[in-house]
């Protein structure tokens, strides 16, 4: 198989690949072109023809957006020095920095891993036959059909192993089920209750948990703290708690175990399932050789808005190598995070991991302000990465 070395401009050019179009792939690739573009030999990789924002698997779900309207083309990037190809990675050569996928094999001077989080359904015993996930936009998509048929009974969203993506959704997915079920006139026949591995919702932001709290008091939900559902009974329609308590649903919205992608398990860049990073730059023990984003171990949320962080430091360090220095802009792991608090309202959380001795959080007050906050940080990052 012939060997490309990234794409077809001089070999004076950077070559990049970048694995992986999620918020990091995007944002390093977009910054490397803005500011080297006419050097840059960038090569894009993902296995999906489109991009969706994780947010908009809650629009999918609850009915409020159809899957193909919150789906973007990849086909739209048009950056100087940036070539997208939509493949499936089949190997990865940290040492060599070599990546072969199911088209061709490319080799690179920098390679940076953003290939996200996985999913293992199997991980939970009884969870892919007699239950459900909203993680996955598959997941999201079956749930869509499934949820208009539920008007009575326990409706239990249910963590099943930590970490996981995006620490609000669950009780975000709470909220907006009660909302849902005002809405059909069903309410008052079904009852929400949520099972998380934290003493509170949002352990950062006391504020935020508090806030997450009051909302599930008046609108009674129950929440079981520092729990995990280990199984799903599907016989006897039963969540298996970590103490075997054994809980009744008739509708569940399970939070798989997250995993590394398979690519990665022989590319010897793993650690106790994760990518560690220095968090200075984000690179790999391998030399210019980057992970951001949820593949990592550096200790943020598994979140699009800290993978684009990342990304920013990741990209300055590139480009100050390319020009013979050191980045001096080391990772602080800042984000926010956009809470649905339901009833048309959004709330939150500004959060900072490594700046101070620990992580803090300042959270904001749901607000119709908010809302068109939210709004703005998605058609901001489409007009950006990709021009429309």
């Amino acid at each position: 198989m012939k060997i490309i070395r990234s794409i077809e401009f001089t070999d004076m050019k950077l070559r990049v690949i970048v694995l992986g179009a999620g918020f990091g792939g995007l944002e390093l690739s977009s910054i490397l072109s803005e500011t080297i573009g006419g050097d840059l030999d960038l090569t894009l990789i993902d296995k999906s023809d489109t991009f969706y924002f994780g947010f908009s698997k809650l629009d999918v779900m609850f009915g409020r957006k159809s899957p193909d309207s919150v789906k973007i083309a990849y086909r739209n990037i048009a950056k100087p020095g940036v070539r997208f190809l939509q493949e499936t990675i089949t190997s990865i050569d940290p040492v060599g920095k070599r990546v072969s996928t199911d088209k061709r094999n490319y080799e690179a001077d920098v390679l940076v891993i953003a290939l996200g989080a996985d999913y293992d359904l199997g991980h939970t015993p009884g969870l892919s036959e007699g239950a459900n996930e909203f993680y996955s936009f598959d997941g999201a998509v079956k749930l869509s059909k499934i949820i208009p048929h539920f008007t009575k009974g326990h409706a239990l969203v249910g963590v099943t192993s930590a970490p996981f993506k995006c620490p609000p959704a669950p009780s975000e997915a709470a909220l907006l089920l009660h909302d849902y079920l005002i809405e059909k006139s069903v309410r008052s026949s079904c009852k929400i209750s949520i099972v998380m591995p934290f003493s509170v919702p949002i352990p950062p932001s006391p504020d935020t948990s508090q806030a997450l709290l009051t909302a599930f008091k008046e609108r009674d939900i129950e929440f079981i703290s520092k729990h995990l559902v280990r199984a799903i009974d599907p016989l006897r329609h039963e969540a298996i708690l970590d103490d075997e308590t054994r809980m009744p649903f008739d509708l569940f919205l399970g939070i798989p175990k997250h995993c590394a992608p398979e690519v990665l398990k022989d590319s010897g860049l793993l650690v106790n399932g994760w990518i560690p990073v220095d968090r200075n730059n984000l690179k790999t023990e391998f030399p210019n050789v980057y992970a951001i984003g949820d593949v990592t171990s550096v200790g943020t949320p598994k979140a699009g808005v800290f993978a684009e962080g990342a990304a920013r430091i990741a990209a300055a360090s590139i480009i100050a190598e390319r020009k013979g220095g050191n980045s001096h802009s080391p990772y602080t792991g800042a984000g926010s995070c956009y809470v649905e608090f339901g009833q048309d309202l959004v709330g939150r959380v500004d959060v900072d991991f490594f700046s101070g001795p620990k992580p803090t959080g300042t959270f904001s007050e749901p607000s119709e302000e908010l809302v068109l906050d939210k709004q703005y940080f998605g058609s901001s990052r489409t007009a950006r990465w990709f021009g429309v």
